[in-house]
Protein backbone atom coordinates (compact mmCIF):
# COMPACT_ATOMS: atom_id res chain seq x y z
CA UNK A 1 0.00 0.00 0.00
CA UNK A 2 0.84 3.59 -0.47
CA UNK A 3 2.76 5.49 2.34
CA UNK A 4 0.80 7.78 3.60
CA UNK A 5 2.95 11.45 3.04
CA UNK A 6 5.43 13.13 5.13
CA UNK A 7 3.93 14.71 8.08
CA UNK A 8 3.55 18.38 7.59
CA UNK A 9 4.60 21.07 9.22
CA UNK A 10 1.58 22.99 10.83
CA UNK A 11 1.66 21.20 13.89
CA UNK A 12 3.69 22.35 16.18
CA UNK A 13 6.42 20.50 17.71
CA UNK A 14 7.20 20.05 21.50
CA UNK A 15 10.19 18.85 23.71
CA UNK A 16 8.32 15.98 26.12
CA UNK A 17 10.67 16.31 28.72
CA UNK A 18 14.33 17.07 28.90
CA UNK A 19 16.07 14.12 27.89
CA UNK A 20 15.30 14.65 23.90
CA UNK A 21 12.08 13.93 22.92
CA UNK A 22 9.94 15.32 20.11
CA UNK A 23 6.76 15.07 19.98
CA UNK A 24 3.53 17.10 17.88
CA UNK A 25 1.89 19.18 20.37
CA UNK A 26 -1.22 16.66 20.23
CA UNK A 27 -1.04 13.47 20.26
CA UNK A 28 -3.28 10.85 19.78
CA UNK A 29 -4.50 7.87 22.01
CA UNK A 30 -5.33 4.95 19.96
CA UNK A 31 -7.47 3.00 23.00
CA UNK A 32 -10.45 3.69 21.47
CA UNK A 33 -10.23 2.18 18.01
CA UNK A 34 -10.48 -1.41 19.36
CA UNK A 35 -13.14 -0.60 21.59
CA UNK A 36 -13.80 0.75 25.21
CA UNK A 37 -16.63 3.67 25.08
CA UNK A 38 -17.95 2.20 21.43
CA UNK A 39 -17.95 -0.85 19.33
CA UNK A 40 -14.22 -1.87 18.13
CA UNK A 41 -13.34 -0.28 14.68
CA UNK A 42 -12.01 -2.36 12.09
CA UNK A 43 -8.71 -3.02 10.84
CA UNK A 44 -9.41 -0.64 7.85
CA UNK A 45 -11.09 1.92 9.54
CA UNK A 46 -9.01 1.76 12.44
CA UNK A 47 -5.75 2.35 10.25
CA UNK A 48 -7.74 5.33 8.23
CA UNK A 49 -7.61 7.31 11.39
CA UNK A 50 -4.05 6.73 12.91
CA UNK A 51 -3.02 7.53 8.58
CA UNK A 52 -5.53 10.35 8.75
CA UNK A 53 -3.87 11.79 12.24
CA UNK A 54 -0.45 11.51 10.82
CA UNK A 55 -1.40 13.90 7.54
CA UNK A 56 -2.66 16.28 9.75
CA UNK A 57 0.31 16.43 11.80
CA UNK A 58 0.14 14.12 14.54
CA UNK A 59 3.30 11.73 15.23
CA UNK A 60 3.05 10.48 19.05
CA UNK A 61 0.63 7.66 18.90
CA UNK A 62 0.00 6.11 22.55
CA UNK A 63 -1.54 2.51 22.95
CA UNK A 64 -0.92 0.18 25.47
CA UNK A 65 -0.69 -4.10 26.13
CA UNK A 66 -3.91 -4.17 28.11
CA UNK A 67 -6.29 -1.98 25.48
CA UNK A 68 -7.80 -5.01 23.85
CA UNK A 69 -5.83 -6.54 25.40
CA UNK A 70 -3.28 -6.54 22.67
CA UNK A 71 -5.21 -5.85 19.70
CA UNK A 72 -4.77 -2.27 20.13
CA UNK A 73 -0.79 -2.34 19.45
CA UNK A 74 -1.71 -5.30 16.79
CA UNK A 75 -3.89 -2.54 14.83
CA UNK A 76 -1.13 0.31 15.52
CA UNK A 77 1.79 -2.17 14.24
CA UNK A 78 -0.53 -2.47 10.66
CA UNK A 79 -0.72 1.70 10.59
CA UNK A 80 2.89 1.67 11.33
CA UNK A 81 3.91 0.26 8.44
CA UNK A 82 2.27 2.28 6.34
CA UNK A 83 4.43 5.21 7.90
CA UNK A 84 7.42 6.63 7.84
CA UNK A 85 8.89 5.20 11.16
CA UNK A 86 11.43 7.75 11.88
CA UNK A 87 8.84 10.49 11.71
CA UNK A 88 6.80 9.30 14.16
CA UNK A 89 6.84 8.50 18.10
CA UNK A 90 5.45 5.02 19.24
CA UNK A 91 4.15 5.30 23.10
CA UNK A 92 2.87 1.74 25.03
CA UNK A 93 2.70 0.97 28.45
CA UNK A 94 2.84 -2.28 30.66
CA UNK A 95 1.77 -3.06 33.99
CA UNK A 96 -2.03 -3.73 33.74
CA UNK A 97 -2.56 -7.34 33.63
CA UNK A 98 -6.10 -8.62 32.96
CA UNK A 99 -7.25 -11.98 34.08
CA UNK A 100 -9.38 -14.97 31.81
CA UNK A 101 -12.11 -14.17 34.73
CA UNK A 102 -11.64 -10.01 34.27
CA UNK A 103 -9.95 -9.09 36.88
CA UNK A 104 -7.12 -6.67 36.89
CA UNK A 105 -3.70 -6.81 38.37
CA UNK A 106 -0.62 -4.60 38.57
CA UNK A 107 2.98 -6.25 38.12
CA UNK A 108 6.05 -4.10 37.86
CA UNK A 109 8.34 -7.04 38.41
CA UNK A 110 11.48 -6.84 36.86
CA UNK A 111 10.85 -10.46 34.51
CA UNK A 112 7.40 -8.92 33.77
CA UNK A 113 8.79 -5.35 32.80
CA UNK A 114 11.26 -7.24 30.00
CA UNK A 115 8.52 -9.89 28.72
CA UNK A 116 6.00 -7.31 28.17
CA UNK A 117 8.60 -5.22 26.32
CA UNK A 118 9.47 -7.90 23.55
CA UNK A 119 6.24 -8.83 23.14
CA UNK A 120 5.01 -4.99 22.74
CA UNK A 121 8.07 -4.95 19.73
CA UNK A 122 6.58 -7.94 18.46
CA UNK A 123 3.29 -6.43 18.15
CA UNK A 124 4.13 -3.29 16.76
CA UNK A 125 6.39 -4.88 14.12
CA UNK A 126 9.27 -2.08 15.89
CA UNK A 127 12.68 -2.68 16.87
CA UNK A 128 12.39 0.20 19.42
CA UNK A 129 9.57 1.59 21.58
CA UNK A 130 9.91 5.78 21.62
CA UNK A 131 8.65 6.11 24.87
CA UNK A 132 7.87 3.27 27.93
CA UNK A 133 5.51 3.78 30.76
CA UNK A 134 4.90 1.68 33.40
CA UNK A 135 0.92 2.12 33.32
CA UNK A 136 0.19 1.83 36.86
CA UNK A 137 2.26 1.53 39.50
CA UNK A 138 3.21 -1.71 41.73
CA UNK A 139 3.04 -1.02 45.42
CA UNK A 140 4.24 -4.34 46.34
CA UNK A 141 7.84 -3.67 45.13
CA UNK A 142 10.29 -0.71 45.57
CA UNK A 143 9.80 1.05 42.17
CA UNK A 144 14.19 0.99 41.77
CA UNK A 145 13.49 -2.27 40.78
CA UNK A 146 10.94 -1.79 38.02
CA UNK A 147 12.95 1.19 36.82
CA UNK A 148 16.15 -0.48 36.71
CA UNK A 149 14.82 -3.08 34.10
CA UNK A 150 13.41 -0.34 31.96
CA UNK A 151 16.90 1.05 32.46
CA UNK A 152 18.49 -1.82 30.72
CA UNK A 153 15.96 -1.94 27.88
CA UNK A 154 17.26 1.54 27.24
CA UNK A 155 20.76 0.55 27.45
CA UNK A 156 20.11 -2.33 24.96
CA UNK A 157 18.19 -0.29 22.22
CA UNK A 158 14.68 -1.62 22.79
CA UNK A 159 13.32 1.76 24.62
CA UNK A 160 14.15 4.79 24.14
CA UNK A 161 12.45 7.03 27.00
CA UNK A 162 11.08 5.75 30.07
CA UNK A 163 7.67 7.18 31.52
CA UNK A 164 5.53 6.74 34.86
CA UNK A 165 1.65 6.67 34.78
CA UNK A 166 -0.57 7.10 37.78
CA UNK A 167 2.69 7.63 39.89
CA UNK A 168 2.91 9.54 43.57
CA UNK A 169 5.38 12.06 44.06
CA UNK A 170 7.70 10.25 45.80
CA UNK A 171 7.02 7.27 43.13
CA UNK A 172 8.31 9.94 40.89
CA UNK A 173 11.29 11.35 42.54
CA UNK A 174 12.64 8.37 43.43
CA UNK A 175 12.32 6.63 39.87
CA UNK A 176 13.99 9.52 38.07
CA UNK A 177 17.16 9.23 40.58
CA UNK A 178 17.50 5.61 38.76
CA UNK A 179 17.08 6.73 35.07
CA UNK A 180 15.62 9.68 33.95
CA UNK A 181 12.05 10.12 33.43
CA UNK A 182 10.78 11.30 29.77
CA UNK A 183 6.98 11.65 30.90
CA UNK A 184 4.46 11.26 33.47
CA UNK A 185 0.94 9.97 31.93
CA UNK A 186 -2.18 11.38 34.12
CA UNK A 187 -5.54 12.13 33.94
CA UNK A 188 -6.29 16.07 33.27
CA UNK A 189 -8.56 18.55 32.29
CA UNK A 190 -11.04 20.51 33.58
CA UNK A 191 -13.25 18.14 35.35
CA UNK A 192 -9.92 16.27 36.68
CA UNK A 193 -7.37 18.46 38.28
CA UNK A 194 -6.29 17.22 41.34
CA UNK A 195 -2.48 16.63 40.21
CA UNK A 196 -2.10 20.36 39.85
CA UNK A 197 -0.85 20.91 43.23
CA UNK A 198 1.85 18.55 43.57
CA UNK A 199 1.94 16.45 40.12
CA UNK A 200 2.43 19.36 38.33
CA UNK A 201 5.13 21.22 40.24
CA UNK A 202 7.13 17.86 40.32
CA UNK A 203 7.46 17.24 36.96
CA UNK A 204 8.41 21.05 35.68
CA UNK A 205 11.63 21.00 38.74
CA UNK A 206 12.71 17.41 37.58
CA UNK A 207 12.28 18.49 33.68
CA UNK A 208 9.64 15.66 33.28
CA UNK A 209 7.25 16.32 30.00
CA UNK A 210 3.34 15.29 31.26
CA UNK A 211 0.74 13.96 29.14
CA UNK A 212 -2.54 13.99 29.96
CA UNK A 213 -4.76 11.54 28.89
CA UNK A 214 -9.01 12.15 28.80
CA UNK A 215 -8.29 15.73 28.09
CA UNK A 216 -11.99 16.19 26.99
CA UNK A 217 -12.91 14.25 30.23
CA UNK A 218 -13.72 11.09 28.57
CA UNK A 219 -15.70 13.20 26.22
CA UNK A 220 -18.40 14.34 28.00
CA UNK A 221 -17.22 17.85 27.21
CA UNK A 222 -18.19 16.77 23.52
CA UNK A 223 -21.51 15.95 24.67
CA UNK A 224 -21.26 12.12 25.58
CA UNK A 225 -24.06 11.16 28.00
CA UNK A 226 -25.47 14.59 27.60
CA UNK A 227 -26.54 15.39 24.08
CA UNK A 228 -25.43 11.79 22.73
CA UNK A 229 -26.28 8.69 24.68
CA UNK A 230 -24.01 6.35 26.16
CA UNK A 231 -23.28 3.52 23.60
CA UNK A 232 -25.17 0.31 24.45
CA UNK A 233 -21.54 -1.13 24.90
CA UNK A 234 -19.62 1.65 26.31
CA UNK A 235 -17.53 0.58 29.39
CA UNK A 236 -18.43 4.11 30.68
CA UNK A 237 -21.59 2.93 31.68
CA UNK A 238 -19.61 1.71 34.92
CA UNK A 239 -18.03 5.23 35.72
CA UNK A 240 -18.97 6.97 38.81
CA UNK A 241 -19.51 10.51 36.83
CA UNK A 242 -21.75 9.01 33.98
CA UNK A 243 -24.38 7.14 35.88
CA UNK A 244 -27.43 8.78 35.55
CA UNK A 245 -28.03 10.19 38.85
CA UNK A 246 -24.20 12.14 38.86
CA UNK A 247 -24.74 12.61 34.84
CA UNK A 248 -28.20 14.60 35.25
CA UNK A 249 -25.88 16.97 37.85
CA UNK A 250 -22.87 16.73 35.53
CA UNK A 251 -25.02 18.09 32.84
CA UNK A 252 -24.96 21.81 34.68
CA UNK A 253 -21.37 21.98 33.92
CA UNK A 254 -21.98 21.17 30.47
CA UNK A 255 -24.32 23.96 29.75
CA UNK A 256 -21.82 26.15 31.15
CA UNK A 257 -19.34 25.03 29.02
CA UNK A 258 -21.43 25.33 26.18
CA UNK A 259 -21.48 29.05 27.00
CA UNK A 260 -17.90 29.93 27.50
CA UNK A 261 -17.65 27.90 23.80
CA UNK A 262 -19.93 30.66 22.47
CA UNK A 263 -17.79 33.16 23.34
CA UNK A 264 -14.29 32.01 22.08
CA UNK A 265 -16.44 30.67 19.25
CA UNK A 266 -15.60 26.47 19.23
CA UNK A 267 -17.35 23.50 20.43
CA UNK A 268 -17.21 22.87 23.97
CA UNK A 269 -14.54 19.67 23.42
CA UNK A 270 -12.37 22.30 21.41
CA UNK A 271 -12.42 24.65 24.64
CA UNK A 272 -11.97 21.76 26.92
CA UNK A 273 -8.94 20.56 24.60
CA UNK A 274 -7.44 24.17 24.51
CA UNK A 275 -7.49 24.74 28.17
CA UNK A 276 -5.43 21.54 28.62
CA UNK A 277 -3.25 22.72 25.66
CA UNK A 278 -2.60 25.94 27.30
CA UNK A 279 -1.03 24.85 30.66
CA UNK A 280 2.41 24.74 29.48
CA UNK A 281 4.42 23.69 26.47
CA UNK A 282 5.64 20.50 28.38
CA UNK A 283 1.79 19.59 28.12
CA UNK A 284 1.29 17.18 25.07
CA UNK A 285 -2.50 16.08 25.74
CA UNK A 286 -3.89 12.37 23.98
CA UNK A 287 -7.69 12.77 23.10
CA UNK A 288 -8.49 9.76 21.17
CA UNK A 289 -11.42 9.52 18.55
CA UNK A 290 -12.79 6.81 16.46
CA UNK A 291 -14.12 9.67 13.95
CA UNK A 292 -12.20 11.83 11.47
CA UNK A 293 -14.11 14.68 12.33
CA UNK A 294 -13.95 14.50 15.59
CA UNK A 295 -10.19 13.80 15.25
CA UNK A 296 -9.99 16.95 13.22
CA UNK A 297 -11.97 18.86 15.30
CA UNK A 298 -9.27 18.06 18.33
CA UNK A 299 -6.38 19.75 16.00
CA UNK A 300 -8.65 22.57 14.92
CA UNK A 301 -8.39 23.31 18.30
CA UNK A 302 -5.08 24.58 18.57
CA UNK A 303 -6.14 27.36 16.84
CA UNK A 304 -8.13 28.57 20.06
CA UNK A 305 -6.33 31.17 21.50
CA UNK A 306 -6.69 31.83 25.51
CA UNK A 307 -5.61 34.51 27.42
CA UNK A 308 -4.64 33.89 30.75
CA UNK A 309 -7.70 36.04 31.88
CA UNK A 310 -9.58 33.63 30.26
CA UNK A 311 -8.17 30.86 31.36
CA UNK A 312 -8.89 31.88 35.05
CA UNK A 313 -12.44 32.32 33.47
CA UNK A 314 -12.77 28.70 32.69
CA UNK A 315 -11.24 27.53 35.61
CA UNK A 316 -13.26 29.18 37.87
CA UNK A 317 -16.59 28.37 36.29
CA UNK A 318 -15.48 24.54 35.85
CA UNK A 319 -14.95 23.85 38.95
CA UNK A 320 -13.49 19.88 40.18
CA UNK A 321 -15.52 20.51 42.99
CA UNK A 322 -18.33 20.84 41.14
CA UNK A 323 -18.25 17.20 39.52
CA UNK A 324 -20.72 14.75 41.15
CA UNK A 325 -18.39 10.88 41.07
CA UNK A 326 -15.21 10.33 41.35
CA UNK A 327 -12.78 10.54 38.67
CA UNK A 328 -11.98 6.89 37.91
CA UNK A 329 -13.81 4.23 37.79
CA UNK A 330 -14.88 2.43 41.33
CA UNK A 331 -12.62 -0.87 40.55
CA UNK A 332 -9.68 1.45 39.52
CA UNK A 333 -9.23 3.90 42.19
CA UNK A 334 -6.71 1.76 44.71
CA UNK A 335 -4.20 2.06 41.36
CA UNK A 336 -4.35 6.13 40.73
CA UNK A 337 -1.59 8.03 42.35
CA UNK A 338 -2.34 9.10 45.17
CA UNK A 339 -2.51 5.36 46.19
CA UNK A 340 1.38 4.27 44.56
CA UNK A 341 4.25 4.47 46.60
CA UNK A 342 5.89 2.15 47.22
CA UNK A 343 8.14 0.30 49.31
CA UNK A 344 11.73 1.36 50.05
CA UNK A 345 14.55 -0.66 48.93
CA UNK A 346 15.17 -3.67 51.06
CA UNK A 347 11.54 -3.74 51.94
CA UNK A 348 9.75 -6.20 49.93
CA UNK A 349 6.16 -7.08 50.45
CA UNK A 350 6.04 -10.42 52.14
CA UNK A 351 3.88 -11.51 48.94
CA UNK A 352 7.46 -11.72 46.95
Amino acid sequence: MEQAPAAPPTMPRVKLGTQGLEVSKLGFGCMGLTGAYNSPLDDDAGIAVVLHAFRRGVTFFDTSDVYGPHTNEVLLGKALKQLPREQVQVATKFGIRRGADGVSSICGRPEYVRACCEASLGRLGVDCIDLYYQHRIDTSIPIEETIGELKKLVEEGKVKYIGLSEASPDTIRRAHAVHPVTAVQMEWSLWARDIEPEIVPLCRELGIGIVPYSPIARGFFGGRGVTQQLAAESNLKGHPRFSAENLEKNKLLYLKMEELAKKHHCSPAQLALAWVLHQGDDVVPIPGTTKTKNLDANIDSLKVNLTDDDLKEISSQIREEDVAGGRQYTSFQQYTWKYADTPSQGRKSAKY
